[in-house]
């Protein structure tokens, strides 16, 4: 379908332009917002004599869109998602989700969000108020809220869990180190013989144990 731009469309051209666009995109968006007329022939003489109307109504309307963005524009929104140790959201943070975060004056479609969001931390994200008007929010995807108010200040979170895992594993490695020398340590000594023990005695006490040993009686004499 061949429409006539009513104001600056990102991608598709300046006011003024004629464009071929989907009949849907035409009918759902451009045509209801008031972006574009079809491109007839009466259209085309419409535009021509409201130019000066159209230009200034585009002025004004990227005018309010500047105030509007002054309002969000540096903002953070924390947004709290479950995820992995590694960081990774089981789902993801969409356009939806960050206009619900955001709230007035920011619609759906005004956030530029290249693929959602899937993973933990700061993410800056365009907002286009206006053809002429762009301002930057920040989403601040977090585990809980302390999580996001460490992230906040700097804090990367995952990185620090990550070494704080590696540091338990190493004192981990450490103590079954040492339990490991223990045991072998307790293999290697002998066992004691008593046997052994008693042959090694001296000889002096060996004596002295016979001479504890109470004396045979001496033969009595003839009478």
């Amino acid at each position: 379908m061949d429409v006539i731009l009513l104001e600056r469309i990102e991608k598709l051209g300046a006011m003024g332009d004629v464009v071929a666009v989907k009949p849907g995109f035409a009918r759902n968006f451009l045509l209801p917002q008031e972006k574009a007329l079809r491109a007839t022939k009466a259209n085309r003489a419409r535009f021509e004599a409201e130019r000066d109307y159209l230009e200034k109504r585009n002025a004004d309307n990227a005018a309010k869109a500047a105030e509007d963005g002054k309002s969000v524009d540096g903002n953070s929104y924390t947004i709290i998602r479950n995820a992995g140790e590694t960081g990774q959201l089981y789902g993801s943070v969409s356009s939806r989700d960050i206009q619900e975060a955001v709230g007035a004056p920011v619609t759906r479609n005004m956030i530029r969000l290249n693929e959602p969001i899937k993973s933990l931390g700061l993410h800056e994200v365009a907002v286009k108020m206006h053809a002429d008007v762009t301002v930057s929010i920040t989403i601040n995807v977090a585990r809980s809220e302390d999580e996001a108010v460490r992230q906040a200040a700097g804090e990367d979170v995952i990185a620090l869990e990550a070494e704080a895992a590696k540091a338990d594993d190493r004192e981990a490695a450490k103590e079954r180190a040492a339990n490991s020398v223990d045991m072998s340590e307790g293999r290697d000594r002998p066992e004691r013989n008593y046997d052994d023990e008693d042959a090694a005695k001296p000889e002096g006490d060996a004596a002295a144990a016979e001479g504890d040993a109470p004396a045979a009686e001496a033969p009595a004499a003839d009478a």
